[in-house]
């Protein structure tokens, strides 16, 4: 007689690429068929389009970490610089080839040298920077969701997810997650970790004497 089958190890680069190719090829399909109107609509980051922002994780899905050093040395450090520089290179005359691209690096596993796992953070936040303005809505996985909200109370990399928690408790109205100890700051495990990665927006979906200082902590600079 077998027991259960035992749980992946989300903390090992083989179990989380899934995740991410699962969640790039759900994007891809929830833009097909977009107007050119829907692709010029501000996104939830600041300054870029929703056709901007999916060339940016194509531009992520391509740069590995010899890739990305070469560009911080061409951009002299100016990180925000290297960025823009990388997007502008996937973004493609039109929005059909932008998203063509974006296609065919669905499965790729090249990325920076930052964990695998953050890899998958910023496919689900860019995918709902994308989404919410949109108003296209993602049933995501709790399994893939908790994951990226594990992460984000645990670490600054790439984003400061990890300051934006300290000091407070957060806890899932829909899932396992649970963190931290203070003031008690409650809602989904998505508008959890969409507020970690500093989108004011979802702290409107979020309950608790802790709302306050994480939605200040949103807009920082």
């Amino acid at each position: 007689m077998t027991g259960p089958a035992p749980k992946p190890d989300l903390n090992r680069a083989t179990d989380v690429w899934p995740l991410i190719h699962a969640e790039r090829a759900a994007l891809t399909a929830d833009l097909a068929d977009l107007t050119d109107e829907h692709w010029a609509t501000p996104s939830l980051c600041t300054g870029l389009t929703v056709r901007e922002v999916l060339a940016h994780l194509t531009a992520g899905a391509n740069l590995n970490p010899v890739r990305w050093l070469a560009g911080v040395i061409r951009c002299r450090f100016d990180f925000d610089k290297q960025v823009a520089m990388r997007l502008a290179e996937q973004l493609g005359a039109t929005p059909a080839e932008t998203l063509d691209r974006f296609r065919r690096v669905a499965t790729s596993t090249t990325k920076p040298p930052v964990p695998t796992v953050a890899m998958l953070g910023e496919t689900i936040a860019h995918g709902e920077d994308i989404r919410r303005p949109l108003g296209i809505r993602r049933d995501y996985p709790i399994e893939t969701v908790t994951r990226v909200a594990q992460y984000y109370q645990g670490s600054d990399l790439p984003v400061l997810t990890k300051k934006r928690s300290t000091g407070l408790r957060l806890a899932a109205t829909d899932g396992p997650f649970t963190t931290g100890a203070g003031p008690l700051v409650s809602g989904t495990t998505l508008a959890l970790t969409m507020a970690m990665a500093g989108r004011t927006a979802y702290c409107d979906e979020l309950q608790g004497d802790g709302v306050a200082a994480l939605r200040e902590r949103c807009t920082a600079r």
